[in-house]
């Protein structure tokens, strides 16, 4: 049966009920796929460094500086709002964490991804691929140019449309020290009406994955700017992901 959104506000209502703390519960029925994906069992220890042998490879060189453009990838311009995101990585502390590896993927401007699962009929933009990283500096500072995303329908339930978002990867040491989560842009209506956003029952930490407005990252005549960092332990930890999509 498909839900309808007046079900789903029922259903993120009740699990305010029950609060999960700052963040996401691994069990959400508002957010359909995390009752059937989270894990159920306790988790089995094993060897990390068997893990790396099995480890993904996000690249075959060492990362260059413009791969932190998202808008000079291609021949052409992407269409949309050219925008700056920067921040630093801290940890809990407050101290600036240095040397980590941080990528993105998002949609394009009309809310499609370069990616085979996303048939929604949007149009492609053949100049964004909508990936980029870098290496956090001493200052645990990074920096993005990219084109602002737009919202996408996700088909959780009728009329499902997620916030514009940007996702986030960072990797420590190896690749058993990984972090995802997702940013958000300020005053976006669709907050109210996502259960993945939900997820998170706390609303102050929901707040920490809010990007503000920086006046002094607007350029004039080119592009506006965002900041947002991301705090890696502590009170005042960046909520994560905990189911990987294209969402």
């Amino acid at each position: 049966m498909e839900l309808s959104q007046a079900d789903i506000n029922r259903e993120i209502e009740a699990a305010a009920r029950h609060p999960g703390g700052p963040q996401p519960k691994h069990d959400y029925p508002p957010y359909r796929s995390s009752v059937l994906r989270h894990p159920k069992q306790p988790p089995h220890l094993i060897d990390p460094e068997s893990i790396e042998l099995w480890a993904p490879a996000f690249g075959h060189r060492d990362v260059a500086d413009d791969e932190a453009d998202l808008t000079i990838q291609h021949a052409g311009t992407p269409i949309g709002e050219r925008m700056v995101v920067a921040g630093r990585v801290l940890d809990g502390d407050g101290r600036p964490v240095a040397g980590q590896l941080v990528e993105v993927w998002q949609a394009n401007a009309a809310g499609r991804y370069r990616h085979q699962r996303d048939q929604h009929p949007a149009p492609h933009d053949p100049n964004f691929t909508g990936v980029g990283r870098c290496i956090t500096g001493a200052d645990g500072s990074y920096r993005f140019q990219t084109i602002k995303p737009g919202p996408y329908p996700w088909r959780n339930h009728r009329n499902a449309w997620r916030p514009a978002h940007i996702h986030f990867s960072l990797f420590g040491l190896d690749f058993t020290q990984r972090v995802v989560t997702q940013m958000y842009f300020p005053g976006d209506p669709l907050f109210g009406y996502d259960p993945i956003y939900q997820s998170i029952t706390d609303p102050k930490a929901r707040e920490l994955l809010i990007a503000q407005y920086d006046h002094d990252l607007t350029t004039p005549e080119w592009s506006t700017g965002y900041r947002w960092d991301i705090v890696l332990t502590g009170t005042h930890r960046t909520p994560l992901d905990t189911d990987e999509d294209v969402a």
